[in-house]
Formats: C-alpha cells, sequence, structure tokens
C-alpha cells in the first residue's frame, strides 16, 4: 500500500512557502498557486527538506531553476522528486 506524501510543515514554513508562491506568480508568471504551494510543500515535507529563506531570496536564477524544477520533478503521488533533480536551496542531508 503506498503511503500518501505528507504536507506537515510548521507555520512558519507555511508562511515562508506562500512568500516563495507569491514570488513566483509575480516574477515566473506562474498561475497555478496552489498547485505550486503543494509542490513546494510535498518536497519540503517528504524527503527534500529546504532551506526556505534561502530559496525565498535567491536570484532570478536560481529561484526559477528550483521553482520549475520542483513543478516539473515532484511525483505528487509521494512528495519525493524525480529523475535526480536536485533544488539549489535543498539542506544538507542529515546523517542516518
Amino acid at each position: 500500500m503506498n503511503q500518501l506524501p505528507s504536507f506537515k510543515v510548521s507555520r512558519f514554513e507555511s508562511l515562508i512557502i506562500d512568500k516563495i508562491v507569491a514570488r513566483a506568480a509575480k516574477e515566473l508568471e506562474i498561475g497555478d498557486r496552489l498547485s505550486l504551494n503543494m509542490d513546494i510543500t510535498a518536497c519540503h515535507a517528504n524527503g527534500n527538506a529546504l532551506d526556505l529563506n534561502q530559496l525565498l531570496e535567491s536570484d532570478k536564477a536560481d529561484f526559477g531553476h528550483d521553482v520549475h524544477g520542483i513543478q516539473r520533478y515532484i511525483d505528487r503521488r509521494t512528495g519525493k522528486l524525480t529523475d535526480f533533480f536536485c533544488p539549489r536551496c535543498s539542506l544538507p542531508e542529515s546523517p542516518a
């Protein structure tokens, strides 16, 4: 049985994600804010933690790379990124 992706983030993280989505809507002309919000939240909560502040403040090239890459490579059934895509604003992995 497949486990559904988690969307569990802190209230603070949710507020930063909202700001990221607002910036993407303005700068990258992203129309579907809800889907982008869910994609970023799922990515962050399911094994590819993001430095959300770094993403929000990144230059336009890095911002576009990460936002478009997350949209393209997120598996919405699992919340995991596919095809070895790694956002530039990923947090380092914790040792197991």
